[in-house]
């Protein structure tokens, strides 16, 4: 069982020691357990977590230079994906997870401590609120979302969150060049540069995935993200 994980997180370079494997089958446990109260993930086979979220999440280390990156925010997180998987396996990274939901931050919460993750800040709350507080706004190297929302939306969530220079990627599947049109404007109001659709499978599988890339060129105008739930209902 641990083996086809773990071939598949070979091939993306990344070999597990002892103690990051306890982690993983902890964080599975604490999954599928709370799972059973709120409604965390639909997937709880071992193997399709292992795969669909554990693998998925970490697919991003093929075009990111993890050793080189210190700050990191995961906007609506949900059970932790990509953001703890990553947490797990780098674990130098400085890492905020942002999820609005509260019984989702309680499981968080108990994940971090069962886990023993030094250095990762749960936060409960709107991406549009925080994106506008000193501490958080432009302060990170880069931003992860695996939420489902489209991209024009994710793009006001996550951009203001960069510092100019800072990465922005969105976790999307399917076909999605058009999405990927629709957002062209929001993006460059933003600050922000489409600059890349990196189109993938993950490792032994037949899923196809991509990540969207997107560089912070400049600084976000003050008014932006607009107030919540206005990026959702009237994207730019």
């Amino acid at each position: 069982m641990e083996n086809k994980f773990e071939n598949q997180l070979n091939k993306l370079d990344i070999q597990l020691d002892e103690k990051q494997r306890w982690q993983f089958k902890r964080y599975y446990e604490l999954l599928t357990e709370w799972n059973k109260f709120i409604n965390l993930t639909t997937i709880t086979d071992y193997d399709e977590v292992n795969e669909k979220h554990f693998v998925d999440s970490l697919a991003i280390a093929n075009i990111i230079n993890f050793r080189k990156t210190k700050n990191v925010i995961d906007v609506g997180t949900g059970a932790g994906f990509p953001g703890i998987p990553l947490k797990i396996v780098f674990p130098q990274l400085n890492v905020v997870l942002l999820d609005s939901l509260n019984k989702r931050i309680k499981f968080l919460s108990t994940v971090k401590k069962e886990l023993e993750l030094n250095n990762i800040e749960v936060l409960h709350g709107r991406a549009e609120e925080y994106a506008k507080q000193e501490d958080y706004r432009e302060k990170f190297e880069l931003c992860v979302s695996r939420a489902v929302a489209n991209l024009s939306t994710l793009s006001e969530y996550c951009i203001p969150y960069l510092e100019v220079g800072g990465t922005f990627i969105s976790y999307k599947s399917g076909n999605i060049e058009e999405e990927l049109q629709n957002s062209r404007k929001a993006i460059k109001v933003l600050g922000g540069e489409l600059e890349d659709n990196i189109k993938f499978q993950l490792p032994g599988t037949d899923i196809n995935r991509s990540f969207i890339k997107i560089k912070k060129r400049e600084n976000t105008r003050k008014k932006y993200p607009r107030k919540a739930g206005t990026p959702a209902k009237e994207p730019i």
